[in-house]
């Protein structure tokens, strides 16, 4: 059991006897109760609110309680000190023989500790990158990419049912520039001169090798051909070619969604048409017209009768328009249905990751959610702020393979795939970031990549170096796991321990506020500590990790360093890097 609960579960029992001694009358279910680590570790270890949520049950001030709760608790070895503080918080320091036995709980545990129940296995669906496909993975893209993935991680341990999916827009006027871009380097890959590519087209070399595929596979068939010939077959060629350029890119940061979704699927396969008459049967449709466009000035304004949905009953701003003037349906009717297709799939928490060019699709699509699942589910849309390249504080602009961005491949070929991941994951999402090469591949502590796979690697050589001087000791971690653990009495020992427990509760706060990043900044803490005590052998003998002369000291310190290894291949799990055991 995690040491919250465990000392959740002791506080209800102590609860229980002092309520049958003072006469105290207490629910079946009692009110919900904070345990949790104060944040002065001066204070205590742990800090409840318990007594303050009593005081209403029990008709008692809540110090009264406390100190009713206080007088028992003294009595149980388990505490070393018990004490009322404020206005009936009670903070409580736990003795040595606790935590160590929350050691032995992680070492059983291995990297499922801090696996959590949170989500109840309930099903969410997060759609990430969702980039079209008109180039390749760029730096803008890597963010959204890595955070999307980490959190979908982050959700999954946290305990619930996780589909990754990736949505893209392969209907509109985008995929004919790329088309019509893909057509004209082939007919330069057949040897004709085409000069500078033209405004409007993509420029960038990143579409020759896709333009020499399609002469290996149609030779001269669409040279000389008019558009509408070969318009729609080289689209189709031209997305599949670059969705799958997608996924190797995506591949190599060990990124693999579950399911691709794409637009115009959900345009051709009747969803919008299904979609439209729900809302129709529900008396959400009419034909009315709207104001004009909020903050513009349009003198020459002429409301016309437009279909509208009536969302403004779901907490929009307005109504909106599902069709155009024309007929034909207005922009958000894709993206409705797609939703749509997620709630008939069984999802009713669905997470959107977008980039904050993205405004006000929040606001538009809740609405239409609510609607069409009759409230029963949620649209979570996170946006991520922009990437700046930077190498050695200089900005960098220019891409050989793409002409004005730099690519999520470039990236990974010059520092590395987990330094990609994690570096980008040292930031909340919501804030600008810069991502500087130089600063990457720096050895320092100032690379928290490079300072956490440190401590995970130094911990690998002392097990090294510990299986040379004790060849004949056990230190498995099924040995390690039922050792006496009392002789990790030192302050530093219990420190370490102390904040390992805290895993778990870091897993929950990062999974509720979906902020991935809060992982990276514990695994930087727990890599700080670990490094402050080896720091402190040096001038301490008994504060290292090995001691000659005392092998059961050693073998406890084992221990301890498997429970640091254990929590730090965990969190690094969710951040999607690999733990070293060397560096190289």
């Amino acid at each position: 059991m995690m040491i919250y609960e465990h000392i959740k579960t002791l506080l209800k029992s102590t609860l229980a006897d002092v309520a049958k001694a003072e006469g105290w009358t207490l629910p079946a279910e009692l009110p919900d109760f904070t345990v949790e680590a104060p944040r002065d570790t001066k204070h205590g270890d742990i800090a409840t609110n318990l007594a303050m949520t009593l005081t209403k049950l029990i008709g008692k001030p809540p110090r009264a309680i406390a100190d009713a709760m206080v007088a028992a608790l003294k009595k149980d070895t388990s505490y070393t000190s018990v004490e009322v503080a404020g206005p009936g918080f009670i903070n409580l320091r736990l003795a040595s023989s606790i935590w160590q036995e929350q050691l032995k709980t992680i070492l059983n545990a291995g990297t499922h500790y801090g696996d959590l129940n949170l989500g109840n296995h309930e099903k969410v669906v997060v759609e990430y990158v969702s980039a079209n496909p008109t180039g390749p993975m760029h730096a803008g893209h890597v963010r959204g990419a890595v955070f999307g993935d980490a959190l979908s991680n982050l959700m999954q341990k946290a305990g619930y049912d996780v589909t990754r999916e990736y949505y893209f827009n392969d209907a509109g006027t985008q995929v004919d520039v790329l088309a019509r871009t893909v057509h004209l380097r082939y007919r330069e890959a057949l040897g004709e001169s085409i000069g500078e590519i033209p405004a409007g087209l993509y420029p960038g070399d990143y579409l020759k090798p896709v333009a020499e595929k399609l002469v290996a596979r149609d030779g001269k068939k669409w040279q000389g051909k008019d558009e509408a010939e070969w318009l729609k077959p080289l689209r189709e060629f031209a997305v599949a070619e670059m969705m799958q350029a997608i996924r190797e890119d995506l591949n190599m940061i060990g990124i693999k969604h579950d399911v691709f979704s794409n637009e115009r699927d959900v345009i051709e396969n009747g969803t919008l048409d299904k979609v439209f008459k729900s809302l129709e049967d529900k008396g959400l449709i009419y034909v009315g017209t709207l104001p004009p466009p909020r903050g513009k000035e349009m003198e020459d304004w002429k409301p016309e009768p437009l279909t509208l949905f009536r969302s403004s009953q779901f907490g929009d701003s307005s109504d909106r328009s599902l069709k155009k003037r024309d007929g034909t349906w207005s922009y958000i009717m894709p993206d409705i249905a797609y939703h749509y297709t997620k709630i008939q799939r069984g999802f009713k928490l669905m997470i959107n990751v977008l980039g904050a060019d993205h405004g006000g699709y929040l606001e538009r699509m809740r609405p239409a959610i609510a609607a069409i699942s009759d409230g029963s589910a949620k649209l979570d849309v996170l946006f991520c702020q922009m990437v700046k390249v930077f190498n050695n504080g200089e900005a960098v602009k220019l891409s050989k393979r793409s002409g004005n961005i730099i690519t999520l491949r470039e990236m990974v070929e010059e520092v590395g795939a987990d330094s990609v991941r994690f570096t980008i994951l040292t930031r909340s999402f919501d804030s600008q970031f810069e991502f500087d090469f130089a600063k990457t591949k720096e050895q320092s502590r100032d690379n928290p990549v490079f300072y956490i796979q440190y401590a995970h690697a130094r911990c690998y050589s002392v097990f090294r170096k510990a299986a040379e001087l004790f060849p004949k000791a056990d230190i498995s971690v099924n040995t390690l796991s039922n050792l006496d653990l009392s002789l990790l009495t030192s302050e530093d020992d219990i420190a370490l321990i102390r904040f390992l427990c805290n895993w778990p509760k870091m897993v929950e706060a990062a999974a509720q506020t979906r902020e991935p990043h809060r992982i990276s900044f514990y695994l930087y803490d727990l890599a700080a500590l670990f490094h402050s005590f080896w720091n402190k052998g040096k001038d301490d003998a008994q504060l290292r990790f090995i001691i000659e002369d005392n092998l059961p000291l050693t073998m406890a310190r084992l221990a301890l360093l498997k429970g640091i290894t254990t929590v730090i291949a965990s969190g690094l799990a969710v951040i999607g890097v690999k733990p070293l055991e060397e560096m190289r």
